[in-house]
């Protein structure tokens, strides 16, 4: 019998999307093929300590301290991937749990932005999900849409500035915002997701508050014009060969897909598959893009895995071809030389 290999679901973080990624580790949880893998839940706090245990995951939700689960760190030998989990106070009461791969579901900052992966890529352990450089690029919204019009993709007008540019010359900002983009526009933490910090904002008297919300949040800031249409997803699955599901539909229920519209009232509409005509759905690249979210809400109801199940995958057959994907990937970069041979 081939004994199962060692999953770390990571979840939790130091996110405001903390409890979203919570919600999609139960449902991936639940759907890993337990005769090839064993789960082992990593948790981690919203301070930023790690836990490992069989309540880990319940501990967060209930936000309670863990009662079969013990503080963990991650070992940084690729000899050795794994953790050291900490039974008690001395040396000698540190053991180690070995890992071959992770399954990091960690929306936002601390997760979503590449700072995870390199952490995996220098403990020398596969992982699900872009690498880093693609996962930094990916949460940066200022770098995304400069590497969007450097590959010719057509992008809505927007303007971006640090804190320090809006506190020396805050008045010429807001005139550069109404020349360029006009009224209503959205504002934005540049380094975010989940619309947290997100202000649709109607006239120029209204900029400075949306702006300084937004700097709560992070330390750059971009501004897009509104674009007056429908928001259409596609959910993209693949490594070396890429295929992109059905389109779908968000109809939100508030004046934008706000947080509240997301998680809270329940009442916006995602429409799976997209009503649109068979030729439009063929030229959905040509429209302009707004961003990609290289880590996306991952339950079995989220829109990246409903547009997949329209389109032919299961959420488990997902679930698998990521895991297989991750698995991959690591095998062809340790081909690769680190060093001219002697």
């Amino acid at each position: 019998m081939v004994s199962r290999k060692k999953l770390a679901v990571v979840f939790g973080g130091r996110s405001g999307e903390h409890i979203v990624s919570l919600r999609s580790a139960a449902s991936i949880m639940k759907a890993v093929d337990q005769d090839l893998y064993e789960v082992i839940q990593v948790g981690i706090t919203g301070e930023g300590v790690w836990i490992t245990g069989p309540d880990a995951w319940l501990s967060l939700w209930e936000k309670r301290p863990p009662r079969e689960s013990f503080a963990a760190a991650l070992l940084t030998n690729p000899a050795r991937p794994g953790l050291l989990v900490q039974k008690g106070d001395s040396p000698q009461e540190w053991h180690y749990q070995s890992l071959d791969l992770a399954f990091p579901v960690l929306h936002g900052t601390y997760g979503e932005d590449g700072t995870i992966q390199g952490l995996f890529e220098m403990a020398g352990l596969p992982y699900v999900g872009s690498g880093v450089l693609a996962s930094g690029a990916g949460m940066d919204k200022v770098v995304m849409k400069v590497l969007f019009r450097e590959a010719g993709l057509p992008v809505a007008p927007y303007t971006w500035f640090y804190r320090h540019q809006w506190a020396e010359k805050q008045n010429d900002l807001v005139a550069v915002a109404g020349q360029k983009l006009g009224f209503p526009c959205f504002v934005k933490p540049a380094n975010l997701g989940s619309s947290v910090g997100i202000n649709k904002v109607h006239g120029p008297e209204d900029l400075p508050g949306a702006v300084d919300e937004a700097f709560l949040y992070d330390e750059k800031v971009i501004i897009e014009a509104y674009i007056d249409g429908r928001e259409i997803e596609c959910s993209v699955l693949g490594d070396i060969d890429v295929e992109a599901s059905l389109p779908g539909e968000v109809v939100p229920c508030n004046e934008f897909y706000d947080y509240r519209a997301k998680y809270l009232d329940d009442r916006s509409e995602l429409i799976i598959p997209a009503r649109l005509e068979e030729k439009i759905v063929e030229k959905i690249r040509e429209i302009i893009l707004n961003e990609i979210n290289t880590m996306p809400g991952f339950t079995d109801i989220s829109m990246f895995s409903k547009m997949w199940e329209a389109s032919g995958v299961s959420y488990a057959e997902l679930v698998g071809r990521l895991l297989h994907y991750a698995e991959d990937r690591y095998k062809r970069r340790l081909s690769l030389l680190v060093s001219p041979p002697e």
